[in-house]
């Protein structure tokens, strides 16, 4: 009972902030909201490991991966890989943006090439709900630094001094032929256009820094209204009261046996439910992943201790350099139902039983010894619209979905349209040809099948007993 009293009073709060025009600052958000986190990631190397993925806590310890432990966005620009994604949300709530490095080593990248010759730009998406996305596009932000070589790990906090954002991240502009990263930012509204770069943050002589992350402190608690974690050879730690003043070092985590040999990729999170934050840690050296570090005072570094064993799990894959929301109770329910772990499942044709739906180059067809298979692997997600209807999401492109045009298929991104999820969504009926199968009824045509014909997939009318085997297939994994 207490837990639904809680509930409904976050809904109440959020409620009255909403109707009275209130803006819910970052640690007025976190005392609002419904006992949930939704963490954005990536998790390793490879073309599929550098994406984006989501991950679900509900104490901010104990992580569960979303949508089957499968990424839940991909990028389709640039080096076509995403690393170090920042998850940012509008003062108002509604609007966010999921910023990212343009970086995908070791499919067409070496390290070398990234430091020396990357790419400039950043990845970013855009949504209402953090449901429905937009397509991503590319920010040019380290084009304009002179000799900058990439643009990384990049970060993004409103500025309630400026009104509007500032965006930071970190660039190899060589010192003397050496590579050396600096902190540099610029100021947006809306991640599409920003001012020239500025210097944030250099350190002396030949000293890199590339990951930093800023903490809003609520009032009363701290010496400072912002705390910054950065990776610098240590995990140093620096307070100011203004995003874009001056900073104060406070000190660093070897205290405690971190060092930025060991960890980067800082990643604060704050409890909802009391003043304590964990910083989540990257332990790059060992492999492992993130590790939670517990503080009551961000600014104090006596305050910083390791976590108790067994007193964390950061659940299936491995979580590296991201962020985390602290949700509302509606984020939450959006969230959770968008990315539920459904399994990926198979289409198998039942008259070439060697076949299956598959898509290649946005096409969609049906084909043997489909290679990789995850083209030929879909998500069956509750339909796009009407009720007791699916939908087929692609596992390896999500947010990607079978739609027909013209009676033909392709594979498509969901642009939140009315007409698209028509065009998406389908009955799952006893098959046509079997009954122990399945066909698929168009939503918006009821009197065409989902069939394939010449091996393409087509949406028909059928009549007859050929049509019949083309509209029927099984639901496999």
């Amino acid at each position: 009972m207490s837990a639904v009293l809680s509930r409904l009073a976050a809904m109440l709060v959020a409620v009255a902030l909403l109707f009275t025009g209130q803006v819910l600052t970052a640690p007025d958000r976190a005392a609002a909201a419904d006992p949930g986190y939704l963490m954005t990631h990536f998790i390793g190397e490879g073309s599929t490991g550098q994406q984006i993925y989501f991950s679900h806590s509900t104490d901010g310890l104990h992580w569960n991966d979303l949508n089957g432990g499968g990424m839940t966005l991909r990028s389709t620009v640039g080096t076509r890989g995403v690393r170090d994604p920042a998850l940012v949300r509008s003062p108002d709530g509604s609007k966010y943006w999921i910023i990212a490095t343009d970086l995908c080593i070791d499919c067409g990248q070496t390290w070398s090439q990234a430091i020396n010759d990357g790419s400039r730009n950043l990845v970013v998406w855009e949504s209402t709900d953090l449901v429905t996305w937009s397509q991503p596009w590319l920010l040019n932000v380290a084009g304009a630094i002179p000799d900058g070589r990439n643009a990384w790990a990049p970060e993004a906090i409103w500025n309630p001094a400026t009104n509007d954002y500032v965006l930071y991240w970190a660039t190899n502009k060589p010192l003397n032929g050496a590579t050396k990263h600096r902190i540099y930012y610029a100021r947006t509204s809306d991640f599409r256009s920003i001012t020239t770069p500025q210097t944030y943050i250099e350190r002396p002589g030949t000293q890199e820094i590339i990951d930093t992350q800023i903490v809003d402190m609520p009032a009363g608690v701290g010496a400072y209204r912002y705390v910054r974690a950065s990776g610098d050879g240590q995990i140093t730690l620096e307070g100011s009261n203004s995003i874009l003043g001056t900073w104060t070092t406070i000190g660093n985590l070897s205290g405690i046996g971190l060092t930025g040999s060991q960890v980067e990729g800082p990643m604060w999170m704050k409890f909802r439910d009391r003043n304590e934050w964990t910083l989540y840690l990257d332990q790059y050296a060992s492999g492992r992943g993130y590790l939670p570090v517990l503080t009551t005072d961000p600014s104090s570094t006596s305050t910083y201790r390791l976590p108790a064993s067994g007193s964390y799990n950061l659940g299936g894959t491995k979580k590296r350099h991201g962020s985390i929301l602290n949700l509302t109770a509606a984020e939450e329910t959006r969230v959770l139902a968008r990315y539920a772990n459904t399994p990926a499942n198979r289409l198998q044709s039942f008259n070439f039983q060697d076949r299956y739906v598959r898509h290649a180059n946005f096409d969609v067809r049906i084909d043997p010894n489909v290679s990789p298979v995850d083209d030929s692997r879909f998500r069956i997600r509750p339909g796009l619209t009407g009720s007791g209807t699916v939908s087929f999401e692609s596992v390896n492109f999500p947010g990607h979905f079978l739609r027909h045009s013209n009676y033909d298929f392709q594979l498509v991104y969901n642009d939140g349209t009315a007409q698209f999820a028509a065009d998406a969504t389908f009955r799952q009926v006893a098959g046509l040809a079997d009954a122990g199968w399945s066909s698929f009824q168009s939503y918006n045509h009821p009197d065409r099948y989902i069939r394939h014909y010449a091996y393409q997939l087509r949406l028909d009318p059928i009549t007859n007993a050929t049509g019949r085997g083309d509209a029927t297939f099984r639901v496999t994994s």
